[in-house]
């Protein structure tokens, strides 16, 4: 089993920048990818970036590509989401996820273990 903690959503505006982190205990952080997936109101859950065990892979999704980067510290078995020039359209819950089987991609089904969320909403 692994356990996945969410934590430093809140309300901001147009403009400004979070850091998101999660983190982990329950078995070897180091042996699966992790993932940020986020869901807003009325839509379905959307994969936003992930990153390898070794960090030397990372994928991201096209809204948010330049403006989110994915880092993972294995000593601390946490993951974070910087997000910077945040937008109204970045307002959701922001999920992050494990993968058993490295699967650094889109699909979450892919994913084995998934975190509580942590909101994150943006003013105009």
């Amino acid at each position: 089993q692994v356990q996945l903690v969410e934590s430093g959503g809140g309300l901001v505006q147009t403009g400004d920048s979070l850091r998101l982190s999660c983190a982990a205990s329950g078995r070897t952080f180091s042996n699966y990818a992790m993932g940020w997936f986020r869901q807003a109101p009325g839509k379905e859950r959307e994969f936003v970036a992930a990153i390898s065990v070794s960090e030397t892979s990372t994928n991201y999704a096209d809204p948010v590509k330049g403006r989110f980067t994915i880092s993972r510290d294995n000593a601390k078995n946490t993951v974070y989401l910087q997000m910077n020039s945040l937008k109204p359209e970045d307002t959701a819950v922001y999920y992050c996820a494990a993968s058993l089987t490295y699967y650094t991609g889109r699909i979450s089904s892919r994913y084995n273990y998934w975190g509580q969320g942590t909101q994150v909403t943006v003013s105009a």
